[in-house]
C-alpha cells in the first residue's frame, strides 16, 4: 500500500513543440492541440477521482495554463499553486529556437540525440547575441527568483536540471507530500525526467531512454521513504501514450523526406 502518490505531468504540447523547436525557457502558451490535452488530462484524473491538495508549476506559462486547465476540467480549481523556476525546462543555449529535425540533418540524429536525452552534456551556451537572449534574462518573472538574474543558468545539462531542481524538491515539495497533501507537478519534459531520474535512481546510462509525451499524467506511488513501490506508470490508453512517446522521439530526426 503506497504511503504517498504524486502526480507528475509534462504540460501539454505548446507552439514551438508543434513546430519541433527547442523551447526551452523561451515563454510560449500551448497550442490548440495543448490545450485539448490538458483538458483529456484533467478529465481522465477526475474519472480517475483524484482529488489535489497543492499543485506546483514551474514560471513559464505552458506549465502553469496547463495546471489551470487540468484543474478546471476536475472542478478543483481553488487548489492553490505555486510556481517556481527551478522547476523550469532545461536551458538548451544557444540551440534555443533552432528545430530538431534540421539540427539532425546537419549534425547527425545520434548528436541531437545526446543534447535532448543525455545525462551530463550541456549545449553551447546562449550569448547576448542570441536572437532570444533579451526575451528571457529581461522578462520580469526573472526579478523573482531566489538568485539573481546573472547566476541563472546559460545553458543546462540534465544533471544541472537535477542540480538546481532538488533543493526546490527537498524544501519545498516533500514537506507537503510527507504532511498528507496529493500533490500534481505540472512541469517539463527534462524538469519531470529529472525528477524521475532522482526517484527511481534511474542511471545515468539509462536516463537517455525515458521519454514523456506531453500531456500525459504520470502516477508515482512510494513507501515512508519516499521509495517507489513499483515504476512509474503512463496514466491512460497506453496504445495511444506509445504511440505520444514515438512521436516526441522521432523530433530529433531527420525527415524521411530530408534523408
Amino acid at each position: 500500500m503506497a504511503k504517498y502518490k504524486l502526480v507528475l505531468l509534462r504540460h501539454g504540447e505548446g507552439a514551438w513543440n508543434k513546430e519541433n523547436r527547442f523551447c526551452s525557457w523561451v515563454d510560449q502558451k500551448l497550442s490548440c492541440n495543448g490545450v485539448k490535452e490538458a483538458q483529456n488530462c484533467g478529465k481522465h484524473l477526475k474519472a480517475l477521482g483524484f482529488e489535489f491538495d497543492l499543485v506546483f508549476t514551474s514560471v513559464l506559462s505552458r506549465s502553469i495554463q496547463t495546471a489551470w486547465l487540468v484543474l478546471e476540467e476536475m472542478g478543483q480549481e481553488w487548489v492553490p499553486i505555486q510556481s517556481s523556476w527551478r522547476l523550469n525546462e532545461r536551458h538548451y543555449g544557444a540551440l534555443i529556437g533552432l528545430n530538431r529535425a534540421e539540427m539532425a540533418l546537419n549534425h547527425g540524429e545520434e548528436q541531437v540525440k545526446i543534447w535532448r536525452r543525455s545525462y551530463d552534456v550541456t549545449p553551447p551556451p546562449i550569448t547576448e547575441s542570441h536572437p532570444y537572449y533579451e526575451e528571457i534574462y529581461n522578462d520580469r518573472r526573472y526579478k523573482c527568483c531566489d538568485v539573481s538574474r546573472d547566476n541563472l543558468p546559460k545553458s543546462e545539462s540534465l544533471k544541472d536540471v537535477l542540480e538546481r531542481l532538488l533543493p526546490y524538491w527537498n524544501e519545498k515539495i516533500v514537506p507537503e507530500l510527507k504532511s498528507g497533501k496529493m500533490i500534481l507537478i505540472s512541469a517539463h519534459g527534462n524538469s519531470s525526467r529529472a525528477l524521475l531520474k532522482h526517484v527511481e535512481g534511474i542511471s545515468d546510462e539509462d536516463i537517455i531512454n525515458v521519454t514523456l509525451p506531453t500531456g500525459v499524467p504520470i502516477l508515482l506511488e512510494l513507501d515512508e521513504n519516499l521509495h517507489p513501490l513499483g515504476p512509474h506508470q503512463f496514466l491512460g490508453d497506453q496504445e495511444a501514450i506509445q504511440a505520444a512517446i514515438k512521436k516526441v522521439e522521432d523530433q530529433g530526426k531527420v525527415k524521411p523526406a530530408e534523408k
